[in-house]
């Protein structure tokens, strides 16, 4: 199956990245990377990058606005 937007995809392999303001972002795996984001992540499944950011990011606060 065909998919229009990569991030509808199950098997998709997804980058976990990170901002300088220490937020984060799936990724397609065959994307190029955006501009001012850093992999912390090789491609894995939607659920290991779930688990991941699970475990990994406390608050969707910007570093900017954290006390």
């Amino acid at each position: 199956m065909q998919f229009s937007n990569p991030f509808d995809n199950p098997q998709g392999q997804f980058y976990i990245l990170r901002n300088d303001q220490q937020q984060f972002s799936l990724w397609p795996g065959h994307c190029a990377l955006p501009a001012g984001w850093t992999v912390v992540c090789p491609p894995q499944s939607v659920e290991a990058c779930n688990a991941w950011l699970a475990d990994n990011w406390p608050t969707l606060t910007p570093a900017h606005h954290a006390a």
